[in-house]
């Protein structure tokens, strides 16, 4: 069945960066629409970056600019990246990668088919 993993979250300082990734595997489609999302405590789940499978790619305004998001699909896996930068206490939360084989969602709409597990990132100030 269809799996995505993320990886590395932690606990960094403001300013600070961390490299998220999320590897996917077993898809049944090959034109494959990916997103990050993130969730506060106490607060509603809420998009970060979203890329189609064609390349384009949408940011949340609180991320533009700090915030990078990229994929590849070595490995015969669907790889998607998030480099944050420029780390803000707000950004903290834990983050979720989301895929769909069937439909592409609009933007950063979280009308995803397949989620995973999500990583924690925590930033100090």
């Amino acid at each position: 069945q269809t799996q995505l993993v993320e990886s590395g979250g932690g606990s960094v300082q403001a300013g600070g960066s961390l490299r998220l990734s999320c590897v996917g595997r077993r898809f049944y489609q090959s034109s494959i629409c990916m997103g990050w999302f993130r969730q506060a405590t106490g607060k509603a789940r809420e998009g970060v970056a979203a890329i189609t499978d064609d390349g384009k790619i949408t940011y949340a305004e609180s991320v533009k600019g700090r915030f990078t998001v990229s994929r590849d699909n070595a490995d015969g896996n669907e790889n998607l990246f998030l480099q944050m930068n420029s780390l803000k206490p707000e950004d903290t939360a834990m983050y979720y990668c989301a895929a769909d084989d069937v439909y592409c969602p609009f933007g950063l709409d979280q009308s995803y088919k397949y989620w995973g597990q999500g990583t924690q990132v925590t930033v100090s100030s």
